[in-house]
């Protein structure tokens, strides 16, 4: 059952949006908080010591960040930047994962061989799973069924059975696993393997490395495009960021970025990447169309930032709400353009739902059958750019939810 979501919607006034990156600074113990769309800071949040993992919850309302140095994983919540939260985890808490309907964290814990699992909604861990030695980095299969692990010291990538908590399968990768991430479709899974130089390609059906990539000096962090069709590999010696063609497993281009990188991550739309300079206190930005720098700007102290630090839909930047929601639903993106899909997390168990759009006079001008889906494809049609009002209603004609949504 997904958690019932009792903050308002995190709607913007017309005149903008940012989406928002939340840069784990490691030897400052902050996180930047980052407006995508101006590259400048909205606030510094104090966490733990040494934060190294960062994961942004799918729904984009949390992030949660692994404290190296304090055994310790903080919730930030996003609508108002603060810490929410402070869970005690394992030995040396490094990469971690949100899965994707929000409802477990898994923690790589590099000193004590294991991977918390926390439930989102309660902030416990609620299962501790023994892995390969010195796990790194997680990744979550798209359908949440599975979880990989890297390990370190083993050379090997541990597959959880995430229905079970349990190690499923082992598989050897290339030497020091470090940054991990699954491709879309969740049919591979990219491995890069820091003293190899290299990235492992796994085939999900068959948990066999079916292909493995040259890359640079002792890569760290990876991310994959939206659309599956590109990868990003950090490479932390010669400073660099290697784009893999991954229908041919080419070397598209190599980019030349700050000091020691380590993290990175993509946003949604995959027109920007984000390169956490270690040694240079600073964020590269790389524009995916020309795979060049398009901008530097400066964050805490020793940014590391080892996952997905982006959030997936405009989160306030400040501007004041629109109000007037209920607390039992939340739908998001929103703004939204011409077509998107839209996310809807509450409890509901009636397959007559809908939800209907009102224009400003309060004409319906939209309805749509929703029953108990998490997504659906939505397209604006003959909606014109504007404000609106949705309820969503169920088969009893009980009203489960209200708000505003901007179409843009």
């Amino acid at each position: 059952m997904n958690k019932i979501i009792t903050s308002a919607l995190l709607l913007i006034s017309m005149t903008g949006f940012a989406q928002t990156a939340f840069v784990a600074n490691y030897a400052d113990n902050s996180v930047s908080v980052i407006n995508v769309a101006t590259n400048t800071s909205i606030t510094t949040v104090t966490v733990g010591a040494h934060p190294d993992g960062v994961s942004v919850s799918p729904d984009g309302t949390k992030v949660y960040v692994a404290n190296y140095g304090s055994t310790t994983v903080n919730r930030i919540n996003i609508a108002t930047n603060t810490v929410a939260d402070t869970i005690t985890v394992g030995n040396i808490p490094y990469g971690l994962a949100v899965s994707p309907d929000n409802t477990k964290v898994y923690v790589a814990n590099y000193g004590d061989n294991t991977v918390s699992v926390i439930s989102s909604p309660i902030d416990t861990v609620i299962a501790t799973i023994h892995v390969g030695v010195e796990p790194v980095g997680v990744a979550v299969s798209p359908d949440g069924s599975k979880v990989y692990v890297t390990n370190w010291t083993d050379g090997t990538v541990s597959v959880i059975n995430a229905a079970a908590d349990t190690v499923s399968n082992t598989i050897t990768v290339g030497s020091d696993p470090s940054g991990i991430c699954v491709s879309p479709s969740g049919a591979k899974v990219y491995v890069v393997n820091r003293s190899s130089g290299t990235v492992s390609v796994i085939n999900t059906a068959t948990n066999l490395v079916s292909a493995t990539i040259n890359v640079g000096s002792v890569p760290n962090g990876v991310c994959i495009s939206p659309d599956g069709t590109k990868l990003y590999v950090v490479n932390s010696v010669g400073w660099t960021v290697s784009v893999i063609n991954t229908a041919n497993n080419a070397i598209l281009a190599t980019i030349a970025v700050g000091g020691h990188p380590f993290g990175i991550s993509i946003t949604p739309d995959g027109t920007k990447v984000y390169v956490a300079d270690y040694n240079s206190d600073s964020v590269s930005v790389i524009n995916t169309a020309t795979n060049t720098v398009s901008a530097t700007f400066g964050v805490g102290v020793g940014p590391y930032s080892f996952g997905n630090f982006i959030t997936n839909y405009p989160t306030n930047t400040g501007i004041a709400n629109l109000g007037n929601e209920t607390g039992k639903v939340i739908v998001y993106p929103n703004p939204f353009s011409t077509s998107t899909t839209l996310f809807i997390n509450d409890i509901r168990t009636d397959s007559n739902t809908y939800l209907y759009i009102y224009d400003s006079i309060g004409k319906e001008v939209k309805r749509v059958q929703i029953g108990t889906t998490k997504r659906i494809t939505f397209s604006r049609e003959h909606l014109s750019v504007g404000k609106y009002f949705y309820k969503i209603i169920s088969g009893k004609n009980d009203i489960i939810g209200t708000g505003k949504m901007v179409i843009e």
